[in-house]
């Protein structure tokens, strides 16, 4: 089973960037696929952005509610995906996650980490 820590969150001011990592560890995380999700206050977790597994044809998918200013990309020699995000708003203060799915970006995913804060304020 993989086990996944995310970094990178903090506090940004509105339209700034973030790029959030999530490295993994574990022997499985080439063939999982991983998301990318958010839970703000009060709200219920909001799936963000999906890369599956990089042993065959990489699939990307990215929710609307960020397409455009969002972008999940993989680095398989660091063991890690990224969220790189862009134009940020108020309302994207949340706690942000990663997690693993070893049966595709529509699948199941059963390995979660323990999130990072992003906060965005003036």
């Amino acid at each position: 089973q993989v086990q996944l820590v995310e970094s990178g969150g903090g506090l940004v001011q509105p339209g700034g960037s973030l790029r959030l990592s999530c490295t993994a560890s574990g022997s499985t995380f080439d063939s999982d696929a991983i998301g990318w999700f958010r839970q703000a206050p009060g709200k219920g977790r909001e799936e963000l952005a999906c890369i599956s597994s990089s042993e065959a044809e990489v699939l990307v998918y990215v929710a609307d509610a960020v397409q455009g200013r969002f972008t999940i990309f993989r680095d398989v020699d660091k063991n890690t995906v990224y969220l790189q995000m862009h134009s940020l708003k108020l309302e994207n203060t949340a706690i942000y996650s990663c997690a693993a799915a070893s049966d595709g970006c529509y699948g199941s995913f059963g390995s979660w980490g323990q999130g990072t804060q992003v906060t965005v304020s003036s």
